[in-house]
Order: C-alpha cells, then structure tokens, then sequence
C-alpha cells in the first residue's frame, strides 16, 4: 500500500526496554501500512510484542527505533483521537455505567451533558439500553466490555486499538461480541463513501478464528524480539456471520495462519 494511501505508517520501528537483567528487544525492523477505515488484526505467540506494538502507535510509549505517523503525523506523545480498549473492563466501580462511559468527555474538559445522549445511544446499539443506572458489579463480563467499547467509541474517534478485548469472556459471548463489533464499525457500509467513514481497528488477539471473522487484513508476528511474519488478505465477503467460519476458504486462510506460526 503506497504511503499516500497509509492512515496508519509504521516505519522500521523498534522496541528495547531496559530491565534488571540486561535490554529486551520486543520488537524489531516492523513496517506496516494500514489504510483509513480498515480493520487490522494483529496475532502471534504471547511476548512477540502484539501490545507493545499497539501502545506504541497510541503514543503511550516512544519507539527506539523507527517512526509511526497517523494521518501524517509523527507519533510523539500520547494521541487524542484514540480510542483503546483493554482485556480488562477497567470500569470505575463506584460510578454507574452511564457515568463510565461519560468519562472520556470529563476527562478532556468538556461538558459532559453535551455527551449524554450519544452515550445513551451507544449502550442501546450494544443492548445496554436499560443498564445505564447499574454499576458495574451487576453487569457480566461481557456487558462490562460492551460498556468498555462504548466508553472508547464516546468522543467518537477516528481510530480504535483494540488489545485482546474479549480474550477473557466465554466463546458464545466472545462470538456475539466480535458481530457487534462489526456492526459498530460499519461492515454493513459497502460503497467506497461509506467505507471511507468507518472507524480505522487495529485489533490485537491471540485467536486465529476471531481475526480472520473480524479483519480484512491479519498481520501474524514471530517470537521475540517481534517482526512481521506475514501479512494474509481475508478475501472473505461481507458482512460476515456464524456461517462464514464454515466457508471452506476460511479453514484454508486458518491453517496458513496457524502454519506461519508454527514455523519458529
């Protein structure tokens, strides 16, 4: 993909951190070019560097090596049109869940009555329509990430770094949320105009089926210190539902995956 083309560019980036016992190079020589409005999903084996590499393109740590640029920019600090969510909710327990999701808008100074009917809005796309009084203790793990994603999606942001968000959650659960997610990006905008307007993901996960459901593209990861091993095109056609993991392209795209992982 032709940097004029990049959203997201990163450069030859690479990632030592110090530690007691000498450097750790988690990450090393990655380039990678994501286009606006694409849903990327990044896999590989666990301490490759998956996260690393998402924290770095949020700006929340600074590379040793190479360069990210978003929409252009140099990444130099932490971005404020980033979205992230994490495997864990990390909801405020004392606050309801329509106060968590508002908590981005405090955050950034900005008047969070403003902010209130979208947040209402966006916990009734994800069924949390009559949970906005509950706190967060009376929801389960899977209403706690929808209320996660909604807090991220408040000040509507361009661009969602997702890290292993339902890793933790039980795979019915795990299923129904990843077809969320797909109606939250958009998969259902076909023209180039409306596929323009989605929001760019860079979802990080351990699960092959999940990132070739989600991803048009899956970037696959080596051990440590991680490098790109692969990048696979999921010409699979959307929008996507259950019986797309039984298309017999998507069993093929899952065992190169899994092969490429293997190959250590």
């Amino acid at each position: 993909m032709p940097a004029a083309d990049s959203y997201i560019v990163v450069d030859r980036v690479g990632m030592t951190y110090a530690a007691a016992g000498g450097p750790v190079e988690a990450l090393s020589d990655v380039s990678l070019r994501v286009g606006r409005g694409q849903l990327i999903a990044v896999v590989g084996p666990s301490g490759c560097g998956k996260s690393t590499l998402l924290r770095l393109v949020a700006g929340l740590r600074g590379a040793t090596a190479g360069e990210i640029r978003i929409d252009g920019r140099a990444v130099t600090r932490p971005m404020p049109d980033v979205g992230m969510v994490f495997q864990a909710p990390i909801l405020l327990r004392w606050r309801s869940v329509l106060d968590n999701v508002l908590l981005p808008a405090e955050l950034a100074g900005l008047d969070r009555e403003r902010y209130r009917a979208r947040a209402e809005d966006l916990l009734r796309l994800v069924g949390l329509g009559g949970f906005a009084a509950k706190r967060p203790r009376e929801l389960s793990g899977g209403m706690q990430q929808r209320a996660s994603l909604c807090r991220a999606l408040l000040l509507d942001p361009p661009l969602l770094l997702m890290d292993e968000p339902f890793g933790a959650l039980d795979a019915l659960t795990r299923d129904e949320l990843n077809v969320e997610l797909l109606g939250v990006w958009g998969e259902t905008r076909m023209t180039a105009a409306e596929t323009a307007e989605r929001k760019t993901i860079l979802f990080v996960t351990h699960s092959i089926p999940e990132a070739l459901f989600l991803a048009d593209r899956v970037v696959v990861m080596t051990p440590r210190p991680g490098r790109i091993a692969a990048v696979v095109d999921v010409a699979l056609p959307r929008p996507r539902t259950m019986q797309t993991r039984a298309d017999a392209r998507f069993g093929e795209l899952a065992l190169a995956i899994y092969e490429t992982l293997s190959r250590r």
